[in-house]
């Protein structure tokens, strides 16, 4: 991408975390985990918010696990005060949500943001039982491309936004998955859009909420 449609997603990337946050705030949740938790952008905005007791964040990348201890030790040691300790607050764990981290389980929420399109799609059966059916958070909120806005960030057709992004769905496949999902391992969900909405293509950002059904 050129420099202006850099500044394009890197606002972007500011809406889906600010949408995320807004939407998993107005849960009343106090315990967050984060799949996919990169160098901890989502995680910083949780820990400026008391609401949130109880913060895991999940990360293969080494690279991007140092960056997040970085960010957050350093925001945190200076910010917050001694009795309200932030090693209390947080854990950051250097795992992958493909594999089994039973200790993770029931969460009252959890975030996967622009992570999944890093997966391989033979690997999605294998996201989706030990996520949803392994870890069964009572609630998730998932981001990923709407690969129909491709075209208006001046990519060709099969192009995709980040050359580590293994597949990218549009609205119609996204759904379909999401709702298959949801429907195999007793959720409901729920589809919203993040970015500017383009009357055809749709928005640039698509996500899905699932909910747990008692």
């Amino acid at each position: 991408m050129n420099g202006e449609q850099d500044t394009q997603t890197s606002g972007l990337h500011e809406q889906r975390l600010d949408k995320v946050f807004t939407l998993v705030k107005s849960t009343g949740a106090t315990q967050v985990l984060d799949l996919g938790c990169g160098s901890g952008s989502f995680l910083w905005r949780l820990l400026n918010d008391y609401q949130f007791q109880d913060v895991v964040g999940l990360e293969l990348s080494g690279e991007s696990l140092r960056q997040a201890r970085a960010k957050l030790s350093v925001y945190l040691n200076s910010d917050f005060p001694k009795n309200n300790s932030a090693s209390m607050r947080l854990k950051l764990i250097c795992g992958s949500y493909t594999e089994a981290n039973p200790e993770l389980a029931d969460f009252q929420i959890a975030v996967m943001i622009e992570t999944i399109e890093h997966v391989h799609p033979g690997q999605l059966s294998v996201v989706e039982r030990q996520v949803f059916s392994q870890l069964q958070p009572r609630q998730l909120i998932l981001t990923t491309p709407n690969s129909e806005y491709n075209c208006l960030y001046g990519l060709q057709a099969g192009e995709y936004r980040d050359p580590d992004h293994k597949f990218e769905w549009d609205r119609a496949k996204f759904r379909k998955w999401a709702r298959g999902v949801a429907s195999r391992n007793q959720y409901q969900v729920r589809f919203l859009g993040i970015g500017e909405e383009h009357s055809e293509l749709g928005p640039p950002s698509q996500l899905a909420w699932f909910e747990k059904i008692i």
